[in-house]
């Protein structure tokens, strides 16, 4: 018998995930901050020579970045304030196909799976799979390539797969991290919202490049 002290290790861990979060939080932060303080600073200096033109383009400039902080701090809220899951039993294939086709920049295969019914909030399962599809979407537009949604049932779990034709995943260090985003205009909480919905559920998520051609798959697995 091996016994080991875990706990330095533990806080190791720990601090480098509040170290991913800090950095990500403060980039994003820091990106509305700038130039709200920018514009500001130039609107007060100019007081008095500046033209309605100009200070009303400043104003606007202040006022989109004050949005965009605030859509920052909601989708943050809505990060950290997932309630537990109400389970009850859900049709996977009405479920899958319900969501599929509320994508309405281009149309979503479903590949009919076996029947199968999962115990799960229906509310949240339904927003991580709108989640997944619209970054299947946004991978699927920029090269004119496809979606697909299909799942299969084994050994007591349930598999659904949501596969594009995407440019692919060009590392997946920071995937699950909250807030960050490779997407101009994105939250960065899709994915991590989307987990935490999996693991409140007793199941993984995953994200990895598809081994036969080009893009990426989202791989959700639940217990039956």
């Amino acid at each position: 018998m091996v016994l080991a002290d875990l706990r330095r290790a533990l806080r190791e861990e720990e601090r480098q995930a509040w170290q991913r979060l800090v950095r990500v939080l403060g980039h994003e932060i820091n990106n509305s901050l700038a130039p709200i303080h920018s514009v500001s600073a130039g609107l007060r200096q100019s007081v008095g020579s500046a033209s309605q033109d100009d200070l009303a383009s400043g104003l606007a400039g202040i006022e989109r970045r004050a949005e965009s902080l605030m859509r920052f701090m909601a989708a943050y809220a809505k990060l950290a304030r997932l309630p537990p899951p109400q389970l009850a039993p859900v049709e996977v294939a009405a479920s899958v196909q319900r969501i599929a086709k509320l994508e309405s920049r281009l149309p979503v295969h479903v590949r009919p799976g076996p029947p199968a019914w999962v115990k799960a909030d229906a509310d949240q399962l339904d927003q991580l799979l709108i989640n997944l599809l619209h970054n299947a979407a946004d991978a699927a537009l920029e090269t004119g390539g496809s979606v697909e949604v299909s799942w299969s049932v084994g050994a007591q779990k349930l598999e659904v797969v949501v596969a594009d034709e995407g440019p692919g995943v060009a590392t997946t260090a920071n995937l699950f991290v909250p807030f960050f985003t490779a997407k101009p205009g994105g939250s960065g909480i899709g994915l991590a919202l989307s987990r935490q919905i999996a693991e409140a559920h007793e199941g993984t998520l995953s994200l990895e490049n598809r081994p036969d051609r080009a893009g990426a798959g989202a791989r959700l697995m639940l217990p039956l």
